[in-house]
Parts: structure tokens; C-alpha cells; sequence
């Protein structure tokens, strides 16, 4: 029992909820959750057709689901895509790109700012499978042209990143790829198609970890790939059915549900970041604050126009100290002393997380890895939540006064 086609030319605040309502029999006004690891067929000839990919319909839970099929459905409405793929965690997304996409001999561009698990997935294990990769300025549209190989296949960017903010050209970025006959993935999880949508600014590939702003509530894993129906079926379709880094229902379910106010979310945290940021600024015992928001950013301007005015959830800044040694204990003084926010490397929730990057999300990285990214010893992380904003700017009070 499918809902009535929906109206062209919705806006995103309807198609998170309206879009991919595909109900069942029982007419059920909420997205069903279907939980079977198998289907049951009518005939034996029928399932020899789906299995083989000449009819349409369910086989096994590994090769595709009912509720996952909503989900990949609404995210693509979202972003502006054809079509797209989930998968169980925004790394095995990232994964499977470079399952399908690459092969021994083949060259990625990456930038230095890039999460630190994602460079060590490109650069290092993919690196023993002949994969070459080379990492440049996110900011610096040359270095990317002049990293530009006769096997170029893919360049890669998240903006912004993680925990700097850093904004690369989108467009800029893609016209250099597409004049190189390579694809530009973007990974858009800070950001969110509510603020951001690549694909109208010519990026080929979208990546998403749904475990932070899609779920928005931190409860479950997800990944998924945005792109053309090409990209999704015929080249990520075969990966997924024989690797099998499948969505499970429930997770997908959960999803859906995030989605639903994934727009009036993103817009509030991003108010309360900005504000936070501005007050950050202004205490003395912060040497920096960054923050796509902040005229002070040295993206501002492309930020705000790519990101539909918002500078997003996170910020980062960093405490003053006389050296490395001594920032990472100021940080660790702060964040220790403060009494509400949640000390927690995820981002996306609507309780606030802070972290120290340096020691967590990129802790595996080498010291010169990380000081080709910025990320100092002093950097602390705040992903910022749904809480009231002075009682933020009182616990971070609390932990500023530690020093």
C-alpha cells in the first residue's frame, strides 16, 4: 500500500518526512521496521529469477530489506542524489567507495585534514594493495590541480573537517577532477543536506557516517553513499552483495526517524554553536576558536555560502599554553573539570560532546600526520547539543577556570 505520489518541488523539511513512505498492507503511518534475515518466495521459479537479478523482489537480508530500502530512499531525496546505498558504519561506507572504485596502480587526492581513521583506511590499508594516495592543503585548490596524475581516479574531501572546520571549493574542487576525467567524493556528515547538498555543486559522491547528525540522538551505527544510479547499482550494488557490510533493519529504522528532524536540529545547534563560539572567543584563556561561523574563520565567506548561512554543530578551539606538553594538560584540566557535558568522542548528538582529538579520534595518526592537519595538543572538540546555552557557556566556564 504505497502513499500517493508526492507534489514535485518539495522543500528538504517535507522530504525528510514525507519522502520513501512506502507502507504495507495495514497502512501504517510510521515507517514499519521489517526484521527477517530471509523472504519467502511463491515459486521456485520466481526466486531463481530475483536471485539471478531478472525480477524485482526480496531474497535475503544481505542483498536488501524493506526498511533499509526507505531509508536509502529518503537520504537520496535528501541530497539531491539518484540513488544511494547504506551500509553499517560511515567507515564501511568510505570502504566499499574504495572497493569499488579502486585498484592496484590506481591514485587518490586527499586532504591532510581528512578524520584520521579515513586516512589511515586510503593511505595505509589500501596503500597495500597497490592503491597510491597524496594529501594536500584542504584549503588550496593549487596543491589539489598540481597532485593531479595520469591515474587520478578519485579526490576526496570532507567540509567541513574534523575538528578544524576547514571549507574546501566544492566547486572548484570538481571542476578540477572532472578535467581529469576523476570523481570528487565528498564527505558531507558535519554539514548534513541541510546545509549542504555537493552533488548541486558538482561533487559525484556523497559519504555519510548517519551514526552522528542522521541519527542525531546517538544510538545507532549507519553509513550510507549518495551518488548517480550508475555509481549506486551497478558499481557499489556488486561490492555490497558479495562483501556484505549491510544495514541492519532496525539501525535503518532508527535513521528514518533522525531524519524526521534532522532540519529543525541542525538549525538550532548551529545557532547555539555560533553563539558559543562567539562567547569562546572572548574568555582569556583561549588562544583560538574554530568555527566556519566566525567571521574570524578563514573560509567565512565560502561557508556561509555553501552552507546555506549556517556554520554547523562543531567547533574546536584551543587553550593557551607554553608548549605541546602543557596544552594537552590544559585540556585535559578543562575537560576534566567540567560537570555536564559529555566527555565523548561521537558528534551529531543532542547532548553536548567534547573531546581531545590529538589523544582520540586522531590519536593513531603520527605527531607529524597531525601537524600537517593543525591538530595541536591544546585543540579540544565540542560538538555542540540541544541543552540551554547558558548552562553550556557555564560548565565550559567551569572548566576554563581549572586553569
Amino acid at each position: 500500500m504505497s502513499q500517493k505520489p508526492l507534489p514535485e518541488n518539495l522543500h528538504i523539511d517535507t522530504l525528510a518526512v514525507r519522502a520513501a513512505l512506502d507502507r504495507s498492507q495495514y497502512g501504517e503511518n510510521s515507517e514499519a521496521m521489517f526484521l527477517t534475515s530471509g523472504y519467502v518466495q511463491p515459486d521456485a521459479e520466481t526466486a531463481a529469477r530475483r536471485f539471478a537479478g531478472e525480477e524485482e523482489g526480496y531474497t535475503y537480508a544481505r542483498l536488501g530489506n524493506p526498511t533499509v530500502a526507505s531509508m536509502e530512499l529518503r537520504l537520496a531525496a535528501l541530497e539531491g542524489a539518484e540513488a544511494c546505498i547504506a551500509t553499517s558504519t560511515g567507515m564501511s561506507a568510505i570502504l566499499l567507495m574504495c572497493l569499488g572504485l579502486l585498484k592496484s596502480g590506481d591514485h587518490v587526492i586527499c586532504s591532510y585534514s581528512l578524520f584520521g581513521s579515513t586516512i589511515k583506511l586510503i593511505g595505509g590499508e589500501f596503500a597495500k594493495f597497490g592503491v597510491q594516495t597524496s594529501f594536500v592543503s584542504q584549503t588550496n585548490v593549487a596543491e589539489w590541480q598540481a597532485a593531479i596524475q595520469p591515474n587520478t581516479r578519485l579526490l576526496f574531501a570532507e567540509t567541513p573537517t574534523n575538528p578544524l572546520t576547514e571549507v574546501c571549493d566544492i566547486r572548484a574542487l570538481a571542476d578540477v577532477a572532472h578535467a581529469s576525467n576523476a570523481l570528487l567524493v565528498v564527505d558531507n556528515c558535519f554539514a548534513t543536506p541541510v546545509l549542504q547538498r555537493p552533488i548541486a555543486m558538482g561533487a559525484d559522491l556523497i559519504v555519510h557516517s548517519g551514526t552522528k547528525y542522521l541519527d542525531g540522538q546517538g544510538r545507532v551505527m549507519a553509513g550510507a553513499l549518495c551518488g548517480t544510479r550508475a555509481l549506486i547499482e551497478d558499481v557499489f550494488g556488486p561490492v555490497m552483495r558479495s562483501a556484505g557490510m549491510t544495514l541492519s533493519p532496525f539501525n535503518a529504522w532508527v535513521i528514518l526517524k533522525g531524519l524526521e528532524t534532522l532540519s529543525i536540529r541542525m538549525k538550532a545547534q548551529s545557532e547555539q554553536a555560533l553563539a558559543l563560539a562567539q562567547w569562546l572567543e572572548a574568555q582569556t584563556q583561549v588562544a583560538r576558536v574554530y568555527y566556519p561561523g566566525l567571521k574570524s574563520h578563514p573560509q567565512h565567506a565560502l561557508a556561509m555560502a555553501q552552507q546555506s548561512g549556517m556554520g554547523g554543530a562543531v567547533l574546536s578551539f584551543e587553550v593557551k599554553a607554553s608548549s605541546p606538553e602543557q596544552g594537552r594538560e590544559n585540556a585535559f584540566k578543562v575537560m576534566n573539570a567540567t560537570q555536564m557535558v559529555s566527555l565523548c568522542t561521537n558528534l551529531g548528538d543532542v547532548k553536548t560532546l567534547v573531546a581531545h582529538p590529538a589523544s582520540t579520534s586522531h590519536g593513531r595518526l603520527t605527531e607529524a600526520q597531525r601537524q600537517q592537519a593543525g591538530i595541536q595538543q591544546s585543540l579540544i572538540r565540542v560538538a555542540v547539543g540541544l541543552e540551554h546555552l547558558d548552562d553550556l557557556k557555564a560548565d565550559l566556564a567551569r572548566g576554563l577556570a581549572a586553569l
